[in-house]
């Protein structure tokens, strides 16, 4: 596969509307009905002759077109977290705000526009999108299907987190996930912690992975027990109230680190109203903090991502890529402790 800096990238470049049409088994003036929102074609017509002109890589429009054979100075960022999640404004989280913010800033700083954009497979895809110069895909998933598609079309991008099984590849930035992580469990053994739950989230990306493993690994270093459960990100404060049962009925362990901030609030509620005190006979902590995180009572201590330094350094890698010169990658940056009443003894 060429670049698409250097060249043609195969099934990429060059489809027609004949080719699309085609492809779909329908007319000319088929396919530009149904890419153009025109005629009287039926929804499912519609629907898939778009799928087969997305699976193909046409682009009807010709500024799109001439946009590929030049740099737009515009970067895209896929949340692939919010994209599972399905709701890119979830209640209460403002990690994914902060990063965003931190990013477009960034990006502002260098001459650079940021765009969002949603899940890149699932149809309509926003206008231009694969024109954009480069992407910002955060916390990919196992055999990430977005990377597939950037994949595909030659467009160079980078990820906020490594993506899990691909060891091979270095184009990441993140916080360091191993000193965070053993940044919360040292605080919790320093406060009299021997038995700790881990609650990681269902998503399939290093986040929950990388967590995992080296939540194992610290339990094995000092022989002690694990206690693992998976919730949904989907979840949420409820899923997390709910879960306390469960932490109960397994018997009580002397901490819970949650790694999102909901869940965390949401264990914490679940405890306090079978009656267990926190922090005298357990304590909490979130590996992402929140607003739910910090307005609960008492307020759960949690780890502060660098949104900033993480930002900065996926747009280094990211203009590196595009121009083609080597990249200094991956990057790891510092999270910060924010100790609370949730683990104050």
């Amino acid at each position: 596969m060429r670049s698409r800096r250097g060249g043609a990238v195969a099934g990429t470049r060059g489809i027609t509307i004949k080719d699309v049409a085609r492809r779909a088994g329908v007319s000319i003036t088929a396919v530009s009905h149904a890419l153009n929102g025109k005629g009287t074609l039926s929804e499912a017509t519609r629907a898939h002759i778009r799928t087969v002109a997305d699976e193909m890589g046409y682009e009807a429009d010709a500024l799109a077109r001439g946009l590929r054979r030049s740099t737009m100075g515009a970067v895209g960022l896929v949340l692939r977290s919010l994209d599972a999640l399905g709701d890119y404004a979830p209640a209460g989280v403002d990690v994914f705000e902060r990063f965003v913010g931190a990013a477009a800033s960034q990006a502002l700083a260098r001459g650079l526009s940021l765009m969002l954009v949603p899940d890149l497979t699932r149809a309509p895809v926003p206008p231009l999108a694969f024109s954009l110069d480069g992407y910002i895909v955060t916390n990919p998933h196992v055999d990430d299907p977005v990377i597939a598609r950037l994949e595909e079309r030659g467009i160079p991008y980078v990820t906020y987190g490594r993506p899990p099984g691909r060891p091979d590849f270095t184009h990441w930035a993140s916080e360091d996930d191993e000193v965070s992580a053993r940044l919360v469990l040292d605080h919790l053994e320093a406060r009299g912690a021997r038995s700790v739950a881990l609650v990681r989230g269902t998503d399939p990306n290093a986040w929950n992975l990388e967590h995992q493993e080296l939540y194992l690994g610290w339990c094995a270093e000092r022989g002690g027990t694990p206690r693992l459960y998976e919730l949904p990100e989907r979840a949420g404060v409820e899923g997390g109230a709910a879960l306390a049962g469960r932490l109960l009925d397994d018997g009580l362990p002397d901490a819970v680190f949650c790694l999102t901030g909901r869940h965390a609030a949401g264990v914490q509620r679940g405890l306090k109203a079978r009656g267990v005190r926190v922090p005298a006979q357990t304590m909490v902590v979130a590996g992402s903090d929140s607003e739910h995180a910090r307005n609960s009572r008492p307020a759960v201590s949690a780890l502060e991502l660098n949104p900033v330094d993480s930002s900065a350094a996926l747009l280094d890698i990211l203009q590196d890529l595009i121009a083609g010169r080597p990249t200094d990658a991956p990057r790891l940056t510092r999270a910060r402790f924010r100790p609370r009443a949730s683990t104050r003894r």
